[in-house]
This record gives C-alpha cells, sequence and structure tokens, in this order.
C-alpha cells in the first residue's frame, strides 16, 4: 500500500522550521479501544483482553453470523500488532499506515485453541509471562528464576501446567517463576537452545543456564530448584553462637531463629530453607536443636519450641525487641519479618546534597505515610551493592520542597549520579525492572531535564528525547537511549523531557508526538527519524556527520541523474513527509545507502517541497523508489520499485539486480563448464570462490546479484565462478554439493591438485564471505611463501 492522501499529518524538515503534527491512528479503527484497552496495558493486559473477547466473538461460537469472520479478523489483526514490540511502536508512531509493509494478517486458530492453548499461565499471579523485551532484564536482575520454556499446542506442555501451577504456588517467594511462549516468541527460545517442549532451564545473572532434566513430580522440582538457592541456614550450638551472634551486631543483619524443643511447633527444614531463600542477604535464618543442646537451650531460657526475629545487638536471653512469629508458614513469616526491617535510609532538604555528593542513589520518592511496596524496595539493597549504589527514600509529604524542586509530584524512583544528574523511572514497578533500570543508569549518561537546565542555546550538541510516561513506544526508547548514551559518551549530551510535566517547554518545539528525538546542535535543530534502537540511532548521527543519502532539487536530479556519467546508478526515493511509511522508510533508505556506498549512488526527492517537478516526473504514490541504471539507453529510463518488502536487505537486492545486470554492465564472474572446473579451478594457479546454483532455485536467483557484488569485492585477488547444477549435475554431485546456493572457496596451495569440495562458505552476504576469504588468504599466505622459498632453494 501507499500514500495517496494529500491531508497534512506531519511536516518533517531536516533543520526544524515549522510546525508539524504527527498521524496516530486512523479514526475508524482504534486497535486499543478495540480490544478495551488502555494505551499503556501490558502483554499479559493484551492477551488477556483478546482471549476474553476471542470466546464470545469466534465464528465458531456465532456460525449464523455472516458478519462473525470480519468482526473477529479485526480483534485479532489489533491483538496480532498490539503483542509484537515493533509493530506496536509503527502503530503507535504512524497508525495502520505504518503496519502496510510489514504486516498482512488474516489468519486465525479454531475456537478451542483460544480457550484450552492460548495463554496458558496468563492468570496466574505466581508465574511471570516472559517475552523478548523483558526476558533479559528478568534473569540478569540478580534474583533467581525458573524458567518454562512451552509451546501452546505441546500435549506435554499442557500436562505439566497443573504441577507448574502447584509449584510455583509452593515456591512462590523463594525463586521467580516464569514461563515464555515460544509460539510468539520463538527467536527467544531458538537464542536460549530451546529445541523441545516443555523445557525447563534455571537463570540467575553470572551464572550458566541450567537445564532441568528429571521427572515433573513437585517433589523433584523443589529438589531441583532448592539447590540453586544460595541463601543458606545455619545451626547453632554452644560452639559458634556467640561468634555469629557478635558477627550480627557488626555487620547489622539480624536473625530469625527457631528453637526445636520436645515440646510445640519449630519450623521444618525445607521451611527453613525457604526462609533462607526469601531473605537472602537481609536476615540470617537458624534452628537450634535443643535435644542435642540442651544446656544451651536452659541458659536461654527455652523451655518451648518458638521462633523469633532476632535484631542485630538485641540479646537472645532477654529477648527484648524480638519479633515472636507464631506462623509455620514460609511467607506469612516473611512478610512479617520485611515489615519489622527497618526502613531505607530517608533523605531529607537538610541531607539530600551532602548524601549525593559522594555516592551514587537510587531513590524511592513516597507520597504515602505507608507505601505498599518499600517493603519489597528493602531488597534493592543487596540487589545493587555491586554496582555501588545506595538505596534510600524521600517522603514527599515532608519534604515538599525537595520534591517541587525535582518537579516530583507523584510516587517516583530516580537514579542520581550526582546532586542535579538523575535519570527517573518510567516502567513497571516490579522488582527486577527496577533493578536492570538502575543497572543501566548508573552506567550511562542521561540526564532527566526540566526547564532550568533544558540546552535551548548549548554550545555543545544534545539529543533530546521528548516523551510522555504513558506511551509505551517511549519507554521502549529509554533502554535504547541509555546504550547509546555511553556509545556516544564525549560526543553528544542525552536528555529526556517528559511533556506531562513540561508542557510550556514541549509546546516551545512543536511537539505533538512522541516520542519525538531531536538533536540540538546549537542554532540547528534536527528531527531523529528511525527505529528506536541504539544502533539506529548511532548510525542517524554517523549520517548527520557523513550524509550517505543525497538530498535532490529539480536542478540536481537534473545534473547528477539524468547527466549521470555511464557507469553510474542512482537509487530515489520520491516522498513526501507526512506520509506514514515514507517516514518508515527512511531509516532503511539510509541503511540501504551504507550497503551500497560505492556502487550505488542513493537520494531523495521531497515531493511536498517540489510538488511540481514530482507531478513532472509521474510520480502519484509516496514512496514512489526507482532506480536509474548504469550504461542505459535513455538516461531518463527508470525502473520502479514493486516488491513488497521494503527493509535494506531487499532494497539492496533489488539495487544490486541492476548495478551487475548484463543488460546494463558486463559480469565479473564467469560461467564454468566441467572442464573448466577441472582446468582452471582444481588445476589452475589462482584463488576460485565458486557459486554452486541451479535455474529453477529462488534462493539462487536472489543471491545471484549479490554473488556478482561479491566478484566485484574481490576483483583482481580471487577469481569468482558460477557453476549450473542443473547442466552439470553430475559435476557438483562429485563436489558434494547438496543444496542450492552453495559457496565454496578454492584456495591454489602451489599443488598440482585441490580438493574437488572446496572449502565450504556458511554466508550469503558479498561483505561477510569477501572477509572470510581475506581472513583465509591471510592465514594461507605464510604457508605459500614457505613453499615458495623451499622451491627456490631445491
Amino acid at each position: 500500500m501507499e500514500c495517496v492522501s494529500s491531508k497534512l499529518c506531519r511536516t518533517l524538515l531536516y533543520i526544524f522550521v515549522a510546525p508539524f503534527l504527527l498521524c496516530v491512528i486512523s479514526a475508524d479503527k482504534d486497535y486499543y479501544k478495540l480490544l478495551g484497552l488502555s494505551k499503556d496495558a501490558s502483554n499479559r493486559d493484551i492477551r488477556q483482553a483478546f482471549k476474553k473477547l476471542a470466546l464470545t466473538m469466534h465464528p465458531d461460537k456465532n456460525p449464523n453470523d455472516q458478519s462473525s469472520h470480519e468482526k473477529f479478523l479485526k480483534i485479532n489483526r489489533a491483538y496480532e500488532v498490539l503483542k509484537d514490540e515493533d509493530l506496536r511502536k509503527k502503530y503507535d508512531k504512524y497508525g495502520e499506515k505504518g503496519l502496510q509493509d510489514s504486516f498482512q494478517g488474516g489468519r486465525y486458530e479454531s475456537w478451542s485453541f483460544y480457550r484450552y492453548d492460548f495463554g496458558i499461565y496468563d492468570d496466574d499471579l505466581e508465574i511471570i509471562t516472559l517475552d523478548r523485551g523483558d526476558f533479559d532484564a528478568a534473569v540478569d536482575s540478580g534474583e533467581l528464576w525458573f524458567v518454562n520454556f512451552y509451546f501452546p499446542r505441546c500435549s506435554h506442555c499442557h500436562d505439566l501446567a497443573p504441577m507448574w501451577r502447584e509449584f510455583a504456588k509452593e515456591m512462590d517467594g523463594v525463586l521467580k517463576i516464569g514461563a515464555v511462549n515460544c509460539g510468539d516468541n520463538n527467536r527467544l527460545c531458538h537464542s536460549k537452545g530451546v529445541s523441545s517442549y516443555p523445557s525447563l532451564y534455571m537463570f540467575k545473572a553470572g551464572m550458566n543456564a541450567q537445564k532441568y532434566f528429571g521427572d515433573r513430580s513437585k517433589e523433584s522440582l523443589m529438589k531441583f530448584a532448592i539447590q540453586f538457592v544460595h541463601g543458606k541456614v545455619m545451626e547453632l550450638w554452644h560452639g559458634n553462637i556467640r561468634t555469629e551472634m557478635e558477627k550480627s551486631q557488626v555487620s547489622g543483619v539480624g536473625w530469625v531463629l527457631t528453637f526445636c524443643t520436645d515440646s510445640g511447633d519449630c519450623l521444618g527444614s525445607q521451611t527453613r530453607q525457604k526462609l533462607a531463600g526469601m531473605l537472602e542477604d537481609l536476615v540470617h535464618v537458624g534452628w537450634v536443636d535443643c535435644s542435642t543442646q540442651a544446656e544451651l537451650c536452659t541458659s536461654l531460657n527455652v523451655e518451648t519450641s518458638f521462633t523469633a526475629y532476632f535484631p542485630p545487638g538485641v540479646s537472645l536471653r532477654q529477648r527484648d525487641g524480638t519479633l515472636a512469629i507464631m506462623s509455620l508458614d514460609a511467607r506469612e513469616i516473611y512478610r512479617e519479618v520485611m515489615q519489622h526491617l527497618p526502613d531505607l535510609e530517608a533523605l531529607t532538604w537538610d541531607t539530600f546534597s551532602e548524601k549525593l555528593a559522594y555516592h551514587r542513589w537510587l531513590l524511592s520518592f513516597t507520597f504515602a505515610h505507608k507505601d505498599q511496596a518499600s517493603g519489597e524496595y528493602k531488597k534493592l539493597k543487596p540487589l545493587l551493592r555491586e554496582v555501588h549504589v545506595r538505596v534510600g527514600r524521600v517522603d514527599c509529604l515532608a519534604e515538599a520542597q525537595l520534591c517541587k524542586s525535582l518537579y516530583i509530584h507523584k510516587p517516583s524512583i530516580a537514579v542520581f549520579r550526582g546532586i542535579d544528574d538523575f535519570e527517573v523511572y518510567h516502567g513497571k514497578y516490579l522488582l527486577y525492572n527496577i533493578v536492570a533500570f538502575a543497572k543501566e543508569s548508573v552506567r550511562s549518561h542521561i540526564t532527566t531535564l526540566r526547564p532550568e537546565n533544558f540546552p535551548h542555546n548549548d554550545k555543545e550538541p544534545w539529543l533530546v528525547d521528548f516523551f510522555v510516561p504513558w506511551c509505551p513506544p517511549c519507554r521502549a526508547l529509554l533502554p535504547e537511549l541509555r546504550k547509546a548514551s555511553i556509545w556516544l559518551f564525549g560526543q553528544l549530551k542525552f536528555g529526556t523531557l517528559d511533556c506531562t510535566m513540561h508542557d510550556t517547554v514541549c509546546t516551545m518545539y512543536n511537539i505533538q508526538a512522541y516520542p519525538t528525538t531531536v538533536i540540538f546542535n546549537q542554532s540547528k535543530t534536527h528531527h531523529y527519524e528511525g527505529h528506536h534502537s541504539a544502533s539506529s540511532i548511532l548510525e542517524f548521527i554517523e549520517d548527520m556527520v557523513n550524509p550517505v543519502v543525497e538530498d535532490l532539487t529539480p536542478d540536481s536530479f537534473q545534473q547528477l541523474v539524468l547527466q549521470r556519467q555511464p557507469n553510474e546508478t542512482w537509487a530515489l526515493d520520491f516522498f513526501a513527509p507526512w506520509c506514514g511509511p515514507c517516514q518508515a522508510l527512511l531509516p532503511e533508505w539510509r541503511r540501504l545507502a551504507r550497503l551500497v556506498l560505492g556502487l550505488v549512488r542513493v537520494g531523495t526527492v521531497d515531493c511536498q517541497r517540489y510538488h511540481s517537478f514530482c507531478q513532472g516526473q509521474n510520480v502519484r504514490v509516496y514512496p514512489e523508489l526507482r532506480i536509474f541504471p548504469q550504461e542505459a539507453l535513455r538516461p531518463e529510463f527508470y525502473q520502479s520499485y514493486n516488491g513488497w518488502h521494503r527493509d535494506a536487505h531487499s532494497l539492496r537486492a533489488w539495487a544490486l539486480g541492476f548495478c551487475f545486470n548484463p543488460r546494463f554492465l558486463p559480469r565479473v564472474s564467469v560461467d564454468l563448464s566441467p572442464e573448466d572446473f577441472r582446468t582452471q579451478v582444481l588445476q589452475g594457479q589462482e584463488h576460485w570462490v565458486l557459486d554452486f546454483y541451479a535455474p529453477w532455485c529462488g534462493p539462487c536467483q536472489h543471491f545471484a546479484p549479490e554473488f556478482e557484488f561479491l566478484a566485484q569485492l574481490v576483483k583482481g585477488t580471487v577469481r569468482a565462478g558460477k557453476l549450473d547444477c542443473q547442466a552439470y549435475e553430475q559435476t557438483c554431485q562429485a563436489a558434494g554439493i547438496r543444496a542450492y546456493p552453495t559457496v565454496r572457496f578454492y584456495p591454489y596451495l602451489d599443488t598440482t591438485k585441490r580438493d574437488q569440495g572446496g572449502e565450504h562458505i556458511n554466508s550469503r552476504d558479498a561483505s561477510t564471505i569477501a572477509a572470510i576469504l581475506s581472513q583465509r588468504l591471510q592465514a594461507l599466505s605464510p604457508q605459500l611463501q614457505g613453499r615458495t622459498k623451499l622451491k627456490d632453494e631445491l
């Protein structure tokens, strides 16, 4: 599909000179409204909302409704887009027009699939469904994760599900229980080596993933899991109890102790082990067996079994200040102890500057006397110890002036790298997400901007991300900005501005779509249009410094394209700034220009600015992609791109097809017969790289221009040849060719005969193959020199 409307949705100029608007969502179909969701819905929310609608709207349940198929297609398309991180970003930014090149949809499953196979664990609070967007943050957080990789149609996965739920409830709080749907996250599962379902893996930062091979009973699962719980349970006796209590006082870490006598109830071994895992690095867990330590128990006035939390420094004998524990349930005990632990260190207006001057801090800003999350935040201290981040809190009811000065008006979390250098967290308030944010933030160089420090006229270049916290693409962009700020440290400063908080500044720069990323370079302002990834931002900055795409005017089109040199090829993008697909294409077009640098000149023509010119060139839809090939009979001759995919690699194959088309330019590679293969390749004195192909093979046809590009790259060093395996089947079989296309390298080793099979090269990318050949020739060079020297001596 193309942009054909002339409605102005957004004007985007390289140098920002005019207000702009952005097409966000077509009025007739709002995917969020179709599913009954808010724009900040989580993946779990999206799955649950879709499943609820699917069970009532599915055509299988409405056989007499002729419109049920079309109705279901609408909600199915909404689900397919919103569940996919990349498609959701495009939709949130460009609406449906931004999806037209990357998503077709149209398929859905039977009603029974949605009833029994879809979202197996979405209703289980103890099981966290992970997607590729949050998997790494979870398993790298420092917490212990046991993850079930499953496939929706796998019967063994469904057989395991009830036991996995029981296990999750039993181990809740001891470790994190996760699930990954490999039907929706195939790339993630493949990257983790998952090849069968269900596959159960244990993860923890700094530890290699451990696969579970045992039977699938709850007892076996618990036995496997508990061995990775590092919290230790210590048995205390008269020989160590005094030393351990003294250590507790020095370290400031208290004890949960259970005394076991012949009467009353004490904590069992499994409960003690669970508690040790739950309270790891916060509280020690120990027990005293009074049947063997009768004298010790008598001296401590222990007459019956009991359990208590002993804060550091509290006497075991007097027990003043202890927390008596009546429950035998690990989870209940955990909650009691966590509430009894000291609160996070409080920072005030008077101590704020002094504390932040010497240390990095993660601060929780609260607006209530009792914050439910503050108990869990106590676990942040040990989790962030390795990155040297202290954890504290600010009570904004008591410290209103301090919070107001930082523009914090609601419960928030922020990482401070100094008094004025801080970043506010915008994400899920889950422990592992917060830990991942803190670890990233202290290493990065992103500043939360306010009107006072906004770089209006700063001499140094700044990248500023204008965002709103409720916008999913905005939140997804922030981690990528952190990575980019590390890569570009010293070259570019990074900042973020919350437009819900500072609407005056955003209005000043006419920001009406989110996220909008702008580079301020003294008097010039550049708008970033590209994928929300650190690498794409890096590419954009590189393009600013060394542009690879040429912006053409009618005059330069006449001079550079129509009057081009005979050996020049041009690829042009005729676009309109208001067109969603045009904006989505921009980063791919820039990437194409780098991929074909030196072979094809790449340019753009702004058809909003040069409307009459584009009409004269018969441009009717946007974007219109044309190639003006070298050696054309007429300079105005062009070919339009009609492919469905507009990614850089598909466009590159299209462009190279014209560069190395014999119709326009003589080939560098040569066709080989069996006799040529024998005499020139196997018995000749040159290095050869060969493409074994079949004319009927689609991938072979796609690879042909790429191989010709390779021939150009290695010209003068390695000869390139092609062998038709349909015409010369026996030759290819003798060479061991079993699939097409196959690339083989035949180096000349100063011998009379070479191996027919050559050296297999597992790539279809010309640049990659050229690099492999270069490395191989460098490795062979000493060997060939040695043989030449020996021959001379003889």
